[in-house]
């Protein structure tokens, strides 16, 4: 897959563009983890990282490990 992208950008952000396209993969793979819609283990896959350098990674971006809602932990207390 081939993105181009005006070499403008890479000095603005500072990053070359390899650099700027490993952090595109990582943003991308934790918005999609945080909207639920690719799983922890599969967002780590899309960000080229280890699991435990993707926690490290939502930790960056403020984005909650967790997918459970308080109110679906809530009926696993009670279920249980």
């Amino acid at each position: 897959m081939n993105l181009h992208l005006p070499d403008t950008i890479f000095s603005a952000l500072r990053k070359t563009p390899d650099e700027f396209v490993s952090e595109m993969r990582v943003t991308a793979a934790v918005k999609w983890y945080e909207m639920q819609l690719v799983s922890q283990a599969k967002a780590a896959e899309i960000a080229g990282l280890s699991r435990h350098d993707f926690l490290l990674a939502l930790s960056r971006f403020n984005v909650s490990p967790f997918q459970t809602t308080p109110e679906e932990l809530q009926k696993e207390i009670e279920r249980d």
